[in-house]
């Protein structure tokens, strides 16, 4: 059924609103449970101290934290808005392929956050206290901490989006995954040159392995499409 613009615009405001009231609701949710957050994220700084260098600063990393937090909560339901104002007005074909790449992007960007817990922080954490351990002792502003953690994971899940993207490029078919292999060398220096300007640290560990993942990511992405193109029928 056609709607008029002006109906449009005011589905997509109701979306909008509904998919921010979300994300308020999850800040909320957080802010009440945020000093177990806060005591999650610094789980990975074992034998750290560390310092509220100004007055209010905890209060600051508090909000900051639960806006984080709810806005990762929200998520599926700010996906599922997304795609009740767009697929009704996409073919059979595209609705298709938009739900589950939309799908797909919610739980890479979920992996992606996993990955950065599990393997980037520590390692990275490792490096940074045992560099120079013998000559300055660590005493961390919290702020700043939790700054390197929530860009840190926040960088990485959009890194892991890469797979999705290449998908879709394939399956409107721009770009066919003998020409994505190809370009394989351009993809390390690329991935190399992501892991240093998406990790907030300059530790070469932190970079090397989100310069690794991105690079895998990539593989993946293309066996992804090669996959979708042998399933295509008539494709030579």
């Amino acid at each position: 059924m056609e709607m008029p613009l002006v109906d449009h615009l005011e589905e997509l405001r109701q979306r909008v609103l509904r998919s921010l009231l979300a994300v308020v609701i999850g800040a909320g949710v957080s802010l009440v449970a945020v000093k177990p957050l806060v005591r999650m994220l610094e789980a990975p700084a074992q034998g750290i101290h560390f310092l509220q260098l100004a007055p209010g600063e905890f209060l600051f990393v508090s909000f900051k934290v639960a806006g984080y937090t709810g806005l990762t909560l929200a998520l599926p339901y700010v996906l599922f808005q997304v795609l009740a104002f767009v697929l009704p007005g996409l073919t059979l074909r595209e609705r298709r392929l938009i739900a589950p790449a939309v799908a797909g992007s919610a739980v890479l960007f979920l992996a992606g956050l996993v990955f950065a817990w599990w393997a980037l922080i520590p390692a990275a954490l490792r490096f940074l206290v045992s560099y120079g351990a013998d000559v300055v002792e660590p005493l961390w502003s919290i702020e700043r901490y939790l700054d390197f953690v929530l860009l840190l994971m926040l960088a990485t899940g959009l890194a892991f989006q890469l797979p999705v993207l290449q998908l879709l490029l394939g399956a409107l078919g721009l770009v066919r995954w003998r020409t994505m292999l190809g370009a394989w060398r351009w993809v390390v220096l690329s991935s190399a040159l992501a892991g240093a300007v998406l990790t907030p640290s300059t530790d070469p560990i932190t970079m090397l392995l989100l310069g690794g993942a991105i690079t895998a990511l990539f593989l993946i992405g293309v066996a992804l499409v090669a996959l979708a193109e042998n399933l295509k029928p008539g494709t030579p």
